[in-house]
């Protein structure tokens, strides 16, 4: 059983309103305010999760430079009010960032749903056969 600090507590918790004043920044036709809450609350809540010193790490790794400047620089266009701007930006680098990560997202959804399309979708997208042979 993995035990979770009280730190890692409070960053889920400061990580998920991130991720809900990010999507509600997006709903409310790109909200400034909202978007730069969201961006401040998930980077702080990624950094109670994982540590300050790893997620340094993370954005700083030599192949991960490219993802982390459009990342962090479309927080600081969101920050300097340019959100329309900022979160194309942002999202290329999260895409970037997180690129590795994708196929066991999408490979663990596949498992997890019992839908014989989303369980074909999720393979094709993980990149995993179901094929017996």
């Amino acid at each position: 059983m993995v035990t979770i600090t009280e730190f890692q507590k409070i960053g889920v918790g400061l990580t998920g309103f991130g991720l809900f004043f990010l999507l509600f920044g997006v709903l409310l036709y790109f909200d400034s305010v909202l978007l730069a809450f969201g961006n401040i609350l998930f980077l702080t809540g990624l950094a109670f999760i994982i540590g300050l010193q790893r997620t340094a790490y993370f954005f700083f790794q030599r192949q991960k430079l490219r993802g982390s400047a459009f990342f962090l620089g479309g927080v600081a266009l969101v920050l300097l009010r340019w959100p329309v701007v900022g979160m194309a930006i942002e999202s290329y680098g999260f895409v970037q960032l997180f690129k590795s990560f994708f196929p066991v997202a999408f490979g663990f959804l596949g498992s997890l749903v019992n839908i014989p399309f989303l369980n074909v979708l999720f393979a094709k997208l993980s990149g995993s056969s179901n094929s017996m042979v």
